[in-house]
């Protein structure tokens, strides 16, 4: 079953994940208002409200009716330098964002988690993750949808030397470690948003690229 939602939240649209799905929501005339806050301005455009600051602060400056909330904001796990990041990120910022966009009406949130994620894993990025999307579950959505993309491929803002070296490597790992392209990503957060069910749904990489093509 499929909706049509036309009030949309997104969280992370300076990151390459949520700048691809930025431009794909954007260019969807369906969709009436895409609030995005971010710490740098965004380039104008006449459905988009852009609150732009300390992004924490800015939870309580955002607006209903939301029907989807996307949130980009979760780190990659080859990325993130500690523990700590980790926690403030996945285990905090995401959750709290998460609350406000139920307050605000939002019936469903897609967010990003990585592969491996799990609470009692032995790997602490794992482990974040896990415990991530067991504090979602336990917020009590009608409908989420959690993702666990692989290593992401695309243009960054910032340069990474070693994604550069190891990106042709990915592109050739089998099933679900095969890395994704961030518009494939995009394409595909957008139909799993269309898609109208309930409870909890993970989809791991391999879907996500067949939902993105």
């Amino acid at each position: 079953m499929y909706l049509t939602p036309r009030q949309i939240l997104l969280a992370g649209a300076t990151d390459l994940i949520g700048a691809q799905l930025l431009d794909r929501l954007l260019s969807e005339p369906t969709i009436q208002r895409v609030q995005a806050p971010t710490h740098m301005p965004l380039a104008e455009h006449p459905r988009l409200q852009n609150p732009v600051g300390e992004f924490a602060a800015l939870l309580a400056e955002l607006e209903g009716p939301v029907d989807v909330a996307f949130c980009c904001l979760a780190s990659t796990c080859g990325q993130t330098d500690s523990q700590k990041t980790l926690i403030d990120l996945d285990a905090n910022l995401v959750r709290v964002f998460a609350s406000r966009a139920r307050k605000l009406g939002a019936r469903h949130l897609v967010v990003i988690s990585a592969p491996g994620a799990d609470p009692h894993s032995t790997d602490p990025c794992h482990r974040v993750k896990g415990a991530m999307e067991q504090a979602l579950q336990a917020q009590g959505w009608p409908q989420l949808t959690i993702t666990r993309p692989a290593q992401l491929l695309g243009p960054r803002s910032e340069l990474r030397i070693t994604e550069r070296l190891t990106a042709p490597l990915l592109r050739l790992l089998p099933g679900k470690y095969q890395g994704i392209e961030a518009s494939v990503l995009a394409r595909a957060l957008w139909r799993l948003a269309l898609e109208e069910s309930e409870g909890t749904r993970i989809v791991e990489s391999e879907e996500l690229r067949k939902l993105g093509k």
